[in-house]
């Protein structure tokens, strides 16, 4: 992206920096201004400051951003732009830079002229990461000098001196903290966490280059981004394990009513939709103005495309969007000087003229590319109005289920043993894998709260399967049904009649494939069971020791090491490690996985902020392509443990 387009309107000096209120706040309802204290919050630290190097970046004074963790888990932050401010500031008598720093509300970004668009808490986040940090130190280069000043809890312990020369050219801002174990559940973080939204913001900053270190590794492990294709090169990224219909990822950009806009697609051979939309750099879950326009101008664009090119016949309904957004990836972001969020989470832009910016761009770009590209103009029409064949069975099948589920209590599966209570708040759902497990835990389970709903086999693999397909298989619309909160645009989670629903495989390959199959039918067709925290793992043993008449359960092989070293190692040890669930009788089930006060239960997570690297992770595990499911297995492979011993 040109500077041109984000020029700013006034020099970024001490007095553009506006102050609105204190930060006493700050400590005492963090999760107010991050989020959660929990590990989410942690990494949102490091993000908070990222984004006011972005902002340097998407202003054209910013190529590089630094982010390294230390061992103690510090982390420090350098980029090479303009630098914070050092001047002083006339309303407060101190330096621009401790404004900054110890008041929330007060950076460049509140109409003083610093910046045309800007990501991050908007202002909020350098103050708010100093004051839920045991300390926080900034250095930054002006006019060959290296300013310093250092904070603790949010209060400056230092006034801002000079600490040494630089060359009279350079200019950037180097920022160093560590988190307050006072304030977070963890103060330890996570590389894969952080490289996964650094790639984000890489891949939305176009020629950006972010490098990650992390110092506590020997030697220290380094990731290094830089896009100069952009979302382009995103959309590539997150079709890796897709195969595309079409070589090209169809591209534009450009400015319109003061909305800076960016989208990039290409459509691959699957049936999922991966759909992800930016509003300065900060990803919108709910979609929003911009998303409308993206869909209206595509839908739009190709029923016109494939009437003039008499690709649908004359007597045929439109396509609808869901038809040609079928095996659709693609990237919106767009940037814009005062964004305006609705709902309550603030995650849906609401700035009418997002909407007919990206709109009218995409239409007339799109227009153009399939008068000059007509063979895949055809291929994404007939891929369309296959999902439009697709779709009707869908519906067909669909108002089978409805008129079904009508009659209630009467369409639940015959093998799904309910339970008696009625209040889904108390009830959970075991799904079993094998009819011979599903037998021991339907006389195991406690029947007031407990229901078992036996698979048979491994379900279809929904990555690789049209929604008719899905909706025709058994063990499929067994779960449907026995849920009772529907699937798609019929979802209602206020139906849901399990507080919690379980996946109970065996601890071996194939048991976690079969759980990674559900995972995925979750994700693509229920979505919210995982993101409001309905959905968990068994954790059955692995085994089982007994010795003079006295039994032990082990879930891994250290905790089976300790059992023994506690116990003693001799010929009176009897160890049995089990291969399945089958193996167990209804008491040691019950007593091992079943049983709330004993059992470990894994709850599955995702938030709105993962949705793109989870997505890339169903897609690589459940996909076609063979090579990225390989080095995703080798990257990650340490992290996960053997499956099967």
């Amino acid at each position: 992206m040109g500077t041109e387009d984000t020029e700013v309107t006034g020099e970024y000096g001490a007095d553009q920096i506006q102050i609105l209120e204190g930060l006493e706040a700050v400590r005492k309802r963090p999760g107010m201004y991050i989020g959660s204290t929990s590990a989410r919050g942690l990494h949102h630290l490091v993000y908070e400051i990222v984004d006011n190097s972005v902002d340097e970046a998407l202003a054209g004074y910013c190529t590089h951003i630094r982010v390294i963790i230390h061992p103690d888990n510090s982390v420090t932050v350098t980029d090479d732009g303009r630098g914070i401010p050092v001047g002083i500031n006339s309303k407060t008598g101190k330096p621009a830079v401790e404004v900054v720093f110890t008041v929330l509300h007060a950076g460049g970004k509140f109409g003083g002229g610093g910046y045309k668009v800007s990501g991050g808490l908007h202002g909020v986040g350098a103050s708010v990461v100093n004051a839920l940090s045991t300390y926080l130190e900034v250095e930054v280069c002006h006019e060959g000098k290296v300013y310093y000043q250092r904070y603790e809890r949010g209060r400056a312990v230092s006034g801002l001196k000079v600490v040494g020369e630089c060359e009279p050219d350079k200019r950037g801002t180097k920022v160093t903290f560590l988190p307050d174990k006072e304030v977070f559940e963890t103060t330890v973080f996570d590389f894969d966490t952080l490289k996964q939204r650094l790639r984000e913001v890489a891949f939305l900053t176009k020629g950006l280059r972010i490098t990650l270190t992390d110092e506590r590794e020997n030697p220290p492990k380094e990731r290094s981004f830089h896009y100069e294709g952009g979302i382009r090169e995103f959309v590539q990224y997150l079709n890796k394990g897709k195969t595309p219909l079409y070589p090209d990822v169809i591209d534009c950009e450009g400015m319109k009513d003061g909305v800076y806009v960016e989208v990039a697609f290409q459509h691959n051979d699957g049936y999922n939709e991966s759909v992800y939309s930016f509003v300065n750099n900060i990803i919108t879950p709910e979609g929003g103005t911009h998303m409308t326009g993206f869909r209206n101008a595509l839908t739009k664009t190709f029923n016109d495309y494939a009437r003039s090119m008499k690709l649908l016949k004359d007597n045929a309904e439109n396509l609808t969007g869901d038809d040609i957004r079928e095996g659709l990836t693609a990237v919106i972001s767009i940037k814009i000087s005062e964004p305006q969020f609705e709902g309550q989470t603030k995650q849906k832009l609401g700035n009418s003229e997002a909407r007919g910016a990206v709109e009218s761009l995409l239409s007339e770009k799109l227009s153009i590319y399939l008068e000059q590209h007509p063979q895949v103009g055809k291929l994404i029409v007939e891929k369309s109005v296959m999902a439009q064949r697709a779709r009707d069975a869908a519906r067909k099948a669909r108002d089978l289920t409805r008129r079904k589920s009508a009659l209630d209590g009467m369409s639940l599966p015959g093998k799904l043993a309910d339970c008696t209570d009625k209040d889904p708040k108390n009830c959970e759902i075991f799904l079993v894998e094998g009819d011979s497990a599903g037998g021991s835990a339907k006389t195991a389970r406690a029947r007031a709260t407990q229901a078992i709903l036996p698979l048979r086999g491994k379900i279809l693999n929904v990555e690789k399967a049209r929604l008719d397909r899905v909706l025709g298989n058994a063990e499929i619309k067994a779960m449907i049904t026995a849920f009772g909160c529907g699937i798609h645009e019929d979802f209602d989670i206020t139906k849901l009649r399990y507080d919690r629903i379980i996946i109970m495989t065996d601890a071996d390959v194939d048991g976690a494939h079969i759980a990674t199959l559900l995972l995925t039918f979750f994700y693509r067709f229920m979505p919210e069971l995982i993101k409001q925290g309905h959905v968990y793992l068994a954790t059955p043993p692995l085994y089982k020791l007994e010795k003079n008449q006295k039994v032990w359960y082990a879930y891994t092989d250290e905790e089976l090491a300790d059992i023994i070293s506690q116990v003693g190692r001799d010929q009176n040890n009897k160890i049995q490690r089990y291969k399945g669930l089958g193996e167990m009788d209804p008491e040691q089930l019950w007593e091992t996985t079943m049983d709330p006060s004993k059992r470990i239960l894994k709850q599955v997570s995702m938030d709105d902020d993962d949705e793109s690297s989870v997505d890339v992770t169903f897609t690589t595990l459940m996909g076609d392509q063979v090579e990225p499911r390989r080095e995703f297995i080798e990257e990650n492979a340490k992290r996960v443990g053997n499956l099967d011993v």
